[in-house]
């Protein structure tokens, strides 16, 4: 048996593209979706046939996951840190043995509370066994190259991504400090940036990876796919693509 991954930004809620983002998730078939920015609690759960978990939040939008019936729950929560907005958990007994999965939106303006939040799932994971972490991190990934793309950016939104003067990387080299393996880097192909899609585009975003799966070292081996879902109602569903990932 196979296990599919997948996380989702859907944008304040979904409003008026629900019948879209549930058509773009059931497209890949996915065995969990992580899903953030669920304004409003919307009834994916209902839309795509699978169980859904909801955490709210302390200040921001709650984040959830969605989860196939196929698999059997171990158990489930909300990370217990006062994330802005939120951080859901669930376990599940899959095809690579049990796994925690977790959805996170993490702080969308300051880089120093992007890190304090990932040193608290990369915390949680570690104390969880094996298992992934999944979400809009609103950070850039600490190999890549990204003054020029920032530069196209206005000031003010520029700022969120920029630590004295230069790419803010700190919460994505932590959790590749604390051992956790971006899939995306390890077997991805194709397009890697997941924002901003070409129907719900706006200032704030350039083309930049800012959504990303991290798995623990073990699960992590199992993955052979990763890649951003693009074209079709992934164009409009959202200002963000998916991001899926398989393993066998």
């Amino acid at each position: 048996m196979s296990l599919t991954l997948m996380t989702y930004n859907i944008s304040n809620g979904g409003a008026g593209r629900l019948p879209a983002i549930g058509r773009v998730i059931a497209g890949q078939a996915p065995d969990v979706v992580a899903l953030q920015e669920l304004r409003g609690e919307p009834a994916l759960g209902a839309l795509t046939g699978m169980r859904q978990i909801v955490a709210r939040s302390w200040r921001g939008q709650p984040v959830g996951l969605l989860v196939s019936r196929r698999l059997r729950v171990l158990g489930a929560g909300r990370v217990p840190r006062p994330f802005f907005h939120a951080a859901a958990w669930v376990r599940v007994a899959t095809p690579l043995g049990p796994l925690t999965l977790v959805s996170a939106h993490l702080f969308p303006y300051w880089g120093s509370v992007r890190r304090a939040e990932a040193g608290w799932l990369a915390g949680f994971l570690r104390r969880q066994g094996e298992g992934v972490l999944l979400g809009d991190l609103n950070t850039l990934d600490p190999w890549g190259e990204h003054a020029a793309r920032l530069e196209e950016l206005p000031l003010r939104y520029r700022r969120r991504h920029l630590d004295r003067g230069k790419p803010d990387v700190r919460a994505t080299a932590l959790l590749a400090r604390r051992g956790l393996v971006d899939l995306f880097r390890r077997c991805g192909h194709g397009q890697a940036w997941t924002v901003p899609t070409t129907g719900v585009g706006g200032a704030e975003f350039t083309r930049l990876r800012l959504d990303y799966l991290w798995a623990t070292p073990g699960g992590a081996a199992r993955f052979s796919d990763c890649r951003v879902v693009t074209g079709g109602e992934a164009e409009s569903g959202s200002d963000h693509y998916p991001l899926v990932a398989r393993a066998a």
